[in-house]
C-alpha cells in the first residue's frame, strides 16, 4: 500500500495548527525583540513635526514671508497638536487606512480653520493672498502627511503581522470570563492568546474556541512560551477570593505582568475590563516600566560605549585570543546558553578559560578555589574578568546591556539544587536585560553563588537594581566596576 506523503504533510500541518490555536502566530517574537507602541508613536510624531517644519519653512520663503521662525514653529505646533487631539497616533490594530487618513485630513483642515479664524481677528482686512497662502499651506501639509502616514501605516502593519507589535497573553482558568475574552480577541485580532492553563485536569476542556489548554497552573512557570508572554490573565469567579490568592501566590515567581479578569460583575464592568486587556498599547513590554526616553538613552549608551570599547580594545582582544590558543588546545571562545530578558535563552560569549575536555556548558559544577579545570591563562583572565569582554558583542546585538543582573547559566546548580528554585522571586531579576557588570557585582556578589545564602543575596541585590535603575546609577556602577574587580582578592572567579 502506497503511503500518501502529501496527506501526511497536510495532517501534520493541521495538527501543528491545532496545537497553536487561532490566536498564536507561527513565529513568535521574544519580548526583547518587540517594539514599544508608545516609542513607535513618538517616532511618527517626530517625523510629522520635522516634515511640517520643513514644509512651512519652505512655504514662508516661497511666499516672501522671510522664513519667520516663530510663524513656522507656531503653524507646525498647531497641526501637530491637532493630530494628537484627533487620535492620529493611536495606531490601533482595528483601524483601517482610510479611517486613519480621514483623521489626518481632518486634523490639518481643522488647523487651517483655526489659522484663518485667528488671522481674521488679528487682521480684519485680511487680503485674499494671505487666505490663499494658508489654504496652500494646508493642502501641501495634507499631501505630505498623508504620504508619510501611508508609509508608516504600511510599516506598522508589516511589524504587526510579524509579531513585533502584537501583545501576547496567557490565560489561567478556563472560565466563562475566559471564553468571552477569547471570543472578543478572535473578533478584534489585536492580541495573541498563546494558551490557557486550568487545574481541573481531565475535567478541563481541551480548548476554548480553538485556543488550546496547555496544562495546569504549575506548568506556567516553566513553560517554553513564557519568554514570549507580555501578560498573564487570571480569569476566576469574583467570589473565589481564596482561589485568587492561591493563584497569585503560585504565579508570583513569574517575571511577567499579571492581571485579574473576574467573572460575576455586571456586564458593563466586565466589558470595560476586557476592553482594557484587548486594547493594550501596541506592544506593552512586561516588567518594570521605564520611560521611552530612559530606555532609549540606556540602549544608545550600550551601543556607543560597547562599539567604542571593541575598537579601543581590539589589539588586547586579539592578543588574548592568540594567548589562549598558545596556552591550551581548543577554541578561543566559550559559548553558553543563559537566561536573558524575560527568561529568554541567549547565547553568551566568553574567552575560554577552562580545558576543553572539562568544559561545563550546563554549570552543573561552579568554579571553586584551585579548580583543576581552569587553565593557567584562564586563572588570570577570570581574576581580572577579561574573560567576559566578548560579551560586548552580546551588548551590541541587544541581548545584554552594559549594566544589569549578571546572566546565569540555565539550570545552574547550587549545592546540588537548581539555583532558580532556591528563591521564589529569582526570575524577577530577568525583568531587565542581563549586564556585563551590575549592582550585585560592585557590592561584593561576584563569581559563583555556591550556597543558598549567596543566591539569595545575589537576587536581592539584582532586584534592588531593577527597582532603582537609572542612567546615573548605571554610570556610577560602571565607574566602580574596575576598582572593585582589581581590588577583589577574595571572590573565586
Amino acid at each position: 500500500m502506497a503511503y500518501d506523503t502529501d496527506a501526511a504533510d497536510r495532517e501534520g500541518a493541521k495538527s501543528a495548527s491545532e496545537r497553536r490555536g487561532p490566536l498564536r502566530p507561527e513565529r513568535l517574537a521574544s519580548a526583547r525583540s518587540r517594539l514599544s507602541g508608545g516609542a513607535l508613536a513618538r517616532r511618527v510624531q517626530v517625523s510629522d513635526l520635522a516634515l511640517l517644519t520643513a514644509v512651512f519653512a519652505l512655504k514662508t520663503l516661497g511666499d516672501g514671508l522671510g522664513g519667520s521662525t516663530a510663524l513656522v514653529l507656531a503653524a507646525s505646533g498647531l497641526v501637530a497638536a491637532t493630530l494628537i487631539s484627533f487620535d492620529a497616533y493611536q495606531l490601533n490594530a482595528r483601524e483601517r487606512l482610510y479611517q486613519h487618513i480621514y483623521k489626518v485630513i481632518g486634523a490639518v483642515g481643522g488647523s487651517g480653520l483655526m489659522l484663518l479664524t485667528f488671522a481674521s481677528f488679528t487682521e480684519p482686512a485680511m487680503k485674499a493672498a494671505n487666505i490663499l497662502h494658508i489654504v496652500d499651506w494646508c493642502l501641501t501639509a495634507v499631501a505630505v502627511l498623508c504620504a508619510s502616514h501611508v508609509i508608516w501605516f504600511s510599516y506598522i502593519s508589516r511589524l504587526r503581522s510579524r509579531g513585533f507589535l502584537t501583545p501576547n497573553l496567557m490565560i489561567v482558568g478556563a472560565t466563562p470570563a475566559a471564553q468571552r475574552l477569547v471570543a472578543m480577541a478572535l473578533s478584534r485580532r489585536n492580541v495573541n492568546i498563546l494558551g490557557i492553563f486550568d487545574d481541573r485536569g481531565e475535567r478541563a476542556p481541551r480548548h476554548i474556541f480553538g485556543v488550546p489548554v496547555l496544562g495546569r497552573t504549575a506548568d506556567v512557570k516553566s513553560h517554553r512560551l513564557l519568554p514570549y508572554v507580555d501578560r498573564i490573565v487570571v480569569a476566576v469567579p469574583s467570589g473565589a477570593t481564596a482561589r485568587i490568592a492561591q493563584l497569585i501566590a503560585e504565579l508570583a515567581p513569574c517575571p511577567n505582568d499579571i492581571s485579574l479578569l473576574m467573572d460575576g460583575f455586571d456586564a458593563a464592568s466586565e466589558q470595560a475590563a476586557q476592553d482594557r486587556l484587548l486594547d493594550m498599547p501596541l506592544a506593552h513590554l512586561s516588567g518594570v516600566r521605564r520611560g521611552a526616553t530612559q530606555a532609549g538613552l540606556k540602549r544608545a549608551m550600550d551601543v556607543v560605549l560597547s562599539v567604542a570599547a571593541i575598537v579601543v580594545l581590539a589589539p588586547a582582544l586579539a592578543a588574548i585570543a592568540v594567548a589562549i590558543r598558545l596556552d591550551s588546545p581548543g577554541p578561543v571562545f566559550f559559548k553558553q546558553r543563559r537566561h536573558g530578558y524575560m527568561n529568554e535563552e541567549v547565547l553568551v560569549w566568553k574567552f575560554r578559560s577552562m580545558r576543553v575536555e572539562m568544559t561545563d556548558h550546563t554549570s552543573a559544577r561552579q568554579v571553586s578555589v584551585d579548580d583543576e579545570r581552569v587553565t593557567r591563562l584562564g586563572r588570570f583572565l577570570r581574576r581580572t574578568s577579561l574573560d567576559e569582554l566578548p560579551q560586548l558583542w552580546n551588548v551590541v546585538r541587544g541581548e545584554m546591556s552594559l549594566v544589569g543582573p549578571r546572566p546565569h547559566a540555565i539550570g545552574m546548580l547550587t549545592n546540588g539544587a537548581e539555583a532558580s528554585k532556591l528563591v521564589e522571586t529569582y526570575a524577577h531579576r530577568h525583568r531587565m536585560k542581563p549586564g556585563l557588570t551590575g549592582w550585585a557585582a560592585v557590592n561584593g556578589s561576584r563569581g559563583p553563588v555556591d550556597t543558598p545564602e549567596a543566591v539569595r543575596r545575589r537576587v536581592s541585590l539584582d532586584l534592588e537594581y531593577v527597582e532603582r535603575q537609572s542612567i546615573w546609577l548605571d554610570l556610577a556602577i560602571m565607574a566602580r566596576t574596575l576598582p572593585c574587580v582589581l581590588g577583589d582578592t577574595q571572590s573565586v572567579r
